[in-house]
């Protein structure tokens, strides 16, 4: 979520109504604004992309709840320790939040454990162990227009006589030193991104963030009118055109069977009336192709901690595979493919497979995933409901990304084509106009270098490296993974490193490389990339005979805040995973709004990226999906690129022989094997096509006109990629509401039916 004051201000516009009261108080905004500290509830880009949600459907006027868990401790804080990384716990509620209201009135219980009996009424669920869920709400305000929607996160609470009915009987101290067991439930963010960790207490987490919220929805349901507390509605047929779930991932895929477990067993309807219900209630959006993210949880986790729910999952998956067997008979690997359980040991719980079955929709979230989707993620599945199959490419809030991050560029903006933009994004292209406008170029050009002057001091007063504002700030932040191929903007550092070497006084196009994000604890490979990063940088950026003509810098402790400041700096967009592998990417899509060019790959929304604004406007290089698969199934062979490219070779050799760590010569054997022998991603094969393609972006940025023209263009054509665009698609096309630009009243006014 990053910080809450200034966005709240903007769209309240009260900002500067806040900053003239603040000043004559004899403050300072800014440096109230810097205490405050970033809610880092998610882990990245998944996390990110529903803040931006839920500001879009605040502003679109839809009556829609964000709902997760208040984790005590958020995404861990990066220190960067003799070049590696540490973790240190996000306390951020050390001070308390001034945005939350906790709402006990709601609380709710939730059941873990116990054993399922089957009575001659129906099933039960008994003898469970109760957590409670005490809900926090924190406003989300929308741009302007008076509509005020609820993020509730829940928290939880051991009941008061947790722990004392039973196995600490007699133990009084023990039994309340107890009451951690549950409330660890809301503790700490597991920080992986793209990769699973099938760990009981994550499991907890996951049913207990469902159970609570589909009570609160039917609770919800079941009022009739505003302050009602009084279950009026009992009848569930109504349920699907009232209320639309939607599966940010698999991470709440319980949702499904946690719905027929409660309409089943406790609302008495018959399956089937049941499973129409949830299937027309609930959808789901996949972030991720790569195998390794997916969820498959134990089936003897399931046995234990969720009995009922194991349960009816199976009876889900035997109603499902009975309907595959009448489409396709005797196509037993085809009923393999598509269970929801994967034989095996242990055998697993596939909670894509029940996602896609369990919903009416099924969504990637960029055209090229999609379609990967439809084509082997979920091939089987596609084959028998292709008309579930969506596409809704991601998009970001103008209202953070633009006005908040950039107000000089949002200014000049609004002087050329107005303000409209900011809830119509589309109009941006208006200012294509002024392409050839030399007031208009010169405008862009002095709002990015103040950015960047701006950035320098930032980053010298935290890193105490000196940076060149003239120079190309370069800059790849996202988190680290071996698919993001952060070590390819690496090996092109020390290959420019290299030329400065050879020929010192050869004419040098200057570069400040940035490489930020954090590494999952647990991922020894990322955490190696992130020690080859910092140990490159002592070396360059303290070799004089490079001046200030290259420099390598680690953006410690990447975050929402951090990325506020860096995005608008920023001249060149990294964005070089391998082909096929990025879902989509949302950081692509706030350098191109805030007038960086874009280096990448054809992956993920670079994609309609370069759609939007032609490939002759972005440095577009390396292999498409296509040529991935061709290699694959020729076998991708490093050798044979080590051995033919000299740069690669020299780059690649200095790395093994220690020459960035004199100290330790082997410590990056590891790193250097994995890109000789099993890199799964490719960095060598598209490493002659980015330096290439590195050598434009160096030759262009000589001539800064047509640089700030391109950079133009590209502003020009970022529209498509605001979330409002998303959220209306989402409206529409799956939850079957329509977004209203409606301005509720102020409370100072009188409401509609008064005013004439």
């Amino acid at each position: 979520m990053g910080r809450t004051l200034q966005n709240t201000m903007i769209n309240l516009g009260l900002q500067n109504a806040c900053d003239e009261a603040i000043y004559q108080l004899g403050l300072d905004m800014e440096e109230l604004e810097e205490i405050e500290e970033d809610a880092g509830l998610g882990n990245g880009g998944l996390g990110r992309l529903a803040a931006c949600f839920l500001d879009s459907m605040a502003t679109l006027g839809l009556a829609a709840y964000g709902y997760g868990i208040r984790y005590e401790f958020g995404i861990f804080n990066q220190k960067i320790s003799s070049g590696w990384q540490v973790e240190e716990a996000d306390d951020w509620l050390r001070y308390g939040n001034p945005w939350e209201k906790a709402r006990p009135e709601y609380m709710l219980p939730v059941q873990f454990y116990g054993r399922v009996e089957k009575t001659e009424s129906g099933v039960k669920w008994v003898d469970t162990q109760v957590v409670l869920a005490m809900p926090y709400d924190t406003p989300v305000p929308g741009y302007h227009n008076n509509t005020v929607n609820t993020m509730r996160l829940w928290s939880a609470k051991a009941p008061n006589d947790f722990s004392l009915q039973n196995f600490n009987v007699g133990d009084y101290i023990e039994a309340v030193l107890d009451r951690n067991l549950a409330e660890n439930i809301s503790r700490v963010l597991y920080p992986n991104d793209n990769f699973f960790e099938g760990k009981e207490l994550r499991l907890k987490q996951e049913y207990f963030v469902v159970a609570a919220t589909l009570q609160d929805i039917i609770r919800r349901f079941k009022s009739s009118k505003f302050g009602c507390r009084d279950p009026v509605r009992t009848c569930f047929n109504t349920f699907p055109d009232k209320v639309a779930i939607q599966l940010n991932d698999t991470h709440p895929a319980l949702a499904i069977p946690e719905l027929m477990r409660i309409l089943v067993d406790i609302e008495k309807l018959d399956w089937d009336k049941a499973w129409d219900i949830t299937c027309r209630t609930c959808a789901y959006t996949n972030h991720t192709v790569l195998p390794e993210a997916l969820e498959r949880w134990p089936v003897f986790m399931f046995e234990q901690l969720l009995p009922r729910h194991l349960l009816i999952i199976y009876d889900i998956n035997q109603r499902h595979l009975d309907r595959i067997a009448a489409m396709f008979p005797g196509d037993t690997d085809r009923l393999r493919r598509m269970s929801l359980i994967e034989e095996g040991e242990p055998k697993r719980i596939n909670m894509a497979h029940l996602c896609v079955v369990g919903s009416h929709a099924v969504n990637g979230v960029a055209q090229i995933h999609s379609d990967i989707v439809k084509s082997s993620v979920f091939k089987d599945f596609h084959d028998v409901d292709p008309h579930k199959f969506q596409n809704k490419t991601n998009g970001i809030t103008p209202r953070r990304w633009l006005l908040l991050c950039n107000p000089g560029l949002a200014d000049i903006i609004a002087e050329r084509i107005g303000d409209d933009f900011i809830t119509d994004l589309h109009q941006l292209k208006k200012i294509l106009e002024f392409v050839d406008n030399n007031d208009f170029i010169r405008d862009v050009a002095k709002v990015k270098q103040e950015n960047k002057l701006k950035f320098a001091s930032f980053l010298q007063e935290q890193t105490q490296v000196k940076v060149n504002p003239d120079s190309i700030f370069d800059v790849q932040v996202k988190r680290i993974h071996e698919y993001k191929r952060q070590l390819l903007t690496c090996l092109h550092a020390i290959v420019l490193y290299n030329r400065i070497k050879l020929e010192p006084n050869r004419e040098f196009v200057p570069r400040t490389v940035m490489i930020g994000g954090k590494a999952a604890p647990g991922y020894h490979m990322a955490k190696l990339i992130i020690k080859l990063i910092t140990s490159i940088g002592q070396v360059i950026n303290n070799d004089p005979a490079v001046g200030d003509k290259l420099k390598v810098i680690f953006l410690e402790n990447y975050r929402v805040s951090l990325a506020e400041r860096v995005i608008p700096a920023a001249d060149l967009s990294e964005q070089v995973s391998t082909a096929g592998t990025e879902a989509s990417g949302t950081g692509n899509m706030k350098f191109m709004l805030n007038g960086a060019l874009t280096i990448g790959t054809m992956d993920g929304a670079t994609v309609e990226m370069a759609e939007e604004a032609g490939e002759e406007n972005m440095f577009i290089f390396g292999m498409t999906v296509t040529d991935v698969e061709e290699v694959d199934r020729k076998g991708y062979n490093a050798r044979e690129f080590y051995e033919r490219l000299p740069e690669l070779k020299l780059a690649v050799d200095q790395i093994q022989a220690g020459f960035f760590s004199p100290a330790e010569p082997e410590l990056f054997k590891d790193l250097i094997h994995m890109l000789l022998s099993h890199d799964r991603f490719k960095v060598f094969a598209d490493f002659e096509a980015y330096v290439r393609c590195q050598q434009r972006v160096s030759e262009l940025y000589k001539n800064p006109t047509e640089w700030t023209k391109m950079v133009i263009r590209n502003i020009a054509a970022s529209g498509k990629f605001s979330s409002d665009r998303t959220i209306c698609q989402y409206a529409r096309e799956i939850w079957g509401v329509e977004p209203s630009d409606v301005k509720i009243p102020p409370p100072n006014e009188p409401p509609f039916e008064s005013q004439n």
